[in-house]
């Protein structure tokens, strides 16, 4: 840094306190930590001081690896070599949880014209002009099928009412196998 080969730092899976514990020795550009409707709480927490230290946001699964697009319904549909098979929210009886979760806002998309994923980014970004949200995909036409998102016009009602059909916290299952958990959020 000293040298000024590093011109901005980036934290990932950061609390509050470490947030701002980094900020005071170089300026951070931006924050990583998965946000979602399935998985916010977290996110949550931390924004509120990225935005008053005016670093960026960047929503990282912010379909909850793919469960927001209501087009997972078994593990078995997966690769053997997905790693989201190992992830504790794909275990079966979670799966099942999630899905109806995810069904509540099928009814919501179709009535607002755009697939449940385009729903869950659209009030991703609705969340305000600091979030950034990167959805993974290999393909190109999912690659579109999110971009649309950006034209999905939400109302704060709209908004409220995806809030409420999937409450904070109400996703089973962690974001990772447990032995993960305890290297997160730090």
């Amino acid at each position: 840094m000293e040298r000024g080969k590093v011109r901005l730092l980036g934290l990932s899976e950061a609390r509050p306190e470490t947030i701002r514990r980094a900020s005071r020795i170089y300026r951070i550009a931006a924050v990583q930590n998965e946000y979602s409707l399935l998985y916010r709480v977290e996110a949550e927490d931390a924004r509120p001081t990225t935005r008053e230290l005016g670093i960026a946001f960047v929503a990282y699964a912010p379909l909850g690896r793919g469960l927001l697009t209501a087009k997972v319904e078994e593990t078995a549909g997966l690769a053997e070599t997905d790693t989201r098979r190992r992830h504790p929210r794909f275990a079966a009886d979670n799966l099942a949880h999630n899905l109806d979760l995810v069904h509540r806002i099928e009814a919501i998309a179709q009535r607002k014209g755009c697939t449940p994923g385009q729903l869950a980014l659209a009030w991703l970004l609705a969340q305000g002009p600091d979030i950034i949200p990167i959805p993974g995909t290999k393909r190109k036409e999912r690659l579109l099928e999110n971009l649309s998102a950006l034209a999905v016009d939400l109302s704060e009602s709209d908004i409220s009412e995806i809030s409420d059909a999937i409450p904070a916290r109400s996703a089973a299952g962690t974001r990772y196998p447990e032995p993960q958990m305890k290297g997160l959020y730090l």
